[in-house]
């Protein structure tokens, strides 16, 4: 009875310890279920059952039970009964996870956004396009590449533009033209774009030393913006999503997601060393809020004069609890308005006549971080070394996890979409498009 009763303990004290050890994977297992969930249900205008089934059902997220309260727009995500988390949804700033019961009942204010152009034709409005056929178009080929990416390849949306038009879109079960997709790190180059729109206004310069008070009595106070959009600061920085690292923790349990690279160290020479990091991604967007007088005009100011002005009406670029936008990861908008984006580069920052920004701007984000081997600009990915070796040096594009791409190709004047849950090959599939069209 006695070594029973040891054997209990033991196994007791065996749980505890591994409960205590495994806690902050806990918390944040949770803590992504339950934003995943709230985003895709009340921003995303899926159900639960299909988040469940497809967004939230890979190692270890899917071990946590997930629940949603449609009339306060609340997803509660359980791991074990061990610990669980909220996320909460707020009109025009999307999901985001509460650290305690105040958060719930806070107000926020909230972007004031531009009326959608339901009458000009797709691309420069919501109204259908106005359709031309190109006879240099194999639109079989072309259709058949598309096709090709889809089912084992988890693809869920693919638009491809030439010329100003639509030339093949398609989608999977449970999705459609107006169903708004997570674009993750492609969030990234819709801030940097929201730079330059400030630089062709004369509100900004991007070479200048980064605006921030806490460095100016140590070595960071030499990195610029510049420095910064190019991921060449020197700044330390862990970006691991298979484990509790910095990209981690900012995500899911910071309630600033601005201040985590701000208070990091410099770990090598500024400009001599690139290193991939989401938390300066949002330490830029903190940058950007420093350029206006009040909150409400940095909310304002992506929409008015950019996401919608032009016609990207769908976008909403989600924001952490203090307020900024979390522009390394959480912009949602369709597949189309996504393709928008693209057009805008590809038109060299010019929207229907009106210019966002110009050409300098363009060659800015495309030109090669000296430390990055030819992959990096300024938030926007690169095939400068032609690491796609079948599509041209000059073509470059956003880049979110897990294969969420706008890719721009000048040359060719197209722009490609697509939208997926895993990675495929991106070489042949640019490259069969291409033929298509020649």
């Amino acid at each position: 009875m006695k070594i029973f009763k040891r054997i209990l303990l033991l196994l007791a004290v065996i749980v505890i310890i591994t409960v205590i050890y495994n806690y902050p994977k806990l918390n944040i297992l949770s803590g992504y279920s339950a934003k995943s969930t709230a985003s895709s249900v009340f921003l995303g205008e899926r159900t639960l059952e299909f988040t469940d089934k497809t967004d939230n059902n890979f190692s270890p997220v899917n071990l946590a039970t997930d629940k949603i309260d449609v009339k306060n727009k609340i997803a509660i995500s359980s791991a074990f009964g061990l610990l669980t988390r909220k996320a909460i949804y707020r009109e025009g700033l999307g999901a985001v996870l509460t650290l305690d019961d105040s958060d719930e009942k806070a107000t926020y204010l909230v972007p004031k956004r531009l009326k959608a152009d339901i009458t000009t034709p797709f691309p420069y409005g919501n109204a259908p396009q106005k359709d031309t056929v190109f006879t240099n178009v194999n639109y079989n080929k072309l259709n058949k590449t598309v096709s090709s990416i889809f089912g084992k390849n988890d693809s869920r949306a693919v638009v491809v533009i030439y010329k100003d038009q639509i030339i093949s879109e398609k989608y999977t079960d449970g999705f459609h033209k107006n169903s708004r997709i997570l674009g993750w790190s492609m969030t990234k180059s819709i801030m940097s774009t929201v730079f330059g729109v400030l630089q062709h206004q004369n509100k900004i310069n991007v070479q200048d030393v980064a605006p921030i008070n806490s460095w100016q009595n140590d070595a960071r106070k030499d990195i610029t913006i510049n420095n910064l959009l190019q991921m060449n600061s020197g700044l330390e920085w862990d970006e691991n999503y298979n484990e509790i690292s910095d990209a981690t923790k900012m995500l899911f349990l910071e309630r600033d997601m601005t201040k985590m690279q701000e208070e990091k160290p410099l770990k090598y020479k500024t400009n001599a060393s690139w290193n991939y990091s989401s938390g300066t991604s949002n330490l830029l967007s903190s940058i950007l809020r420093t350029q206006f007088n009040t909150h409400q005009e940095y909310l304002d100011f992506w929409y008015t004069d950019f996401i919608d002005k032009i016609g990207m009406n769908s976008m909403v670029v989600e924001t952490d609890l203090a307020g900024n936008y979390v522009a390394s990861s959480y912009a949602w908008a369709t597949a189309r308005d996504w393709a928008k984006f693209g057009l805008l580069y590809l038109h060299n920052g010019n929207w229907n006549g009106e210019e966002l920004f110009n050409k300098d701007w363009v060659d800015y984000v495309t030109t090669p971080t000296a430390t990055s081997n030819g992959t990096y600009g300024a938030q926007f990915w690169l095939n400068a070394e032609k690491q796609f070796k079948d599509v041209p040096k000059n073509m470059y594009f956003a880049d979110g996890y897990q294969g969420q791409r706008v890719y721009v190709l000048p040359d060719e004047e197209l722009v490609v979409v697509r939208f997926g849950l895993s990675h495929f090959d991106e070489n042949i599939f640019l490259k069969e498009i291409i033929e298509a069209i020649k």
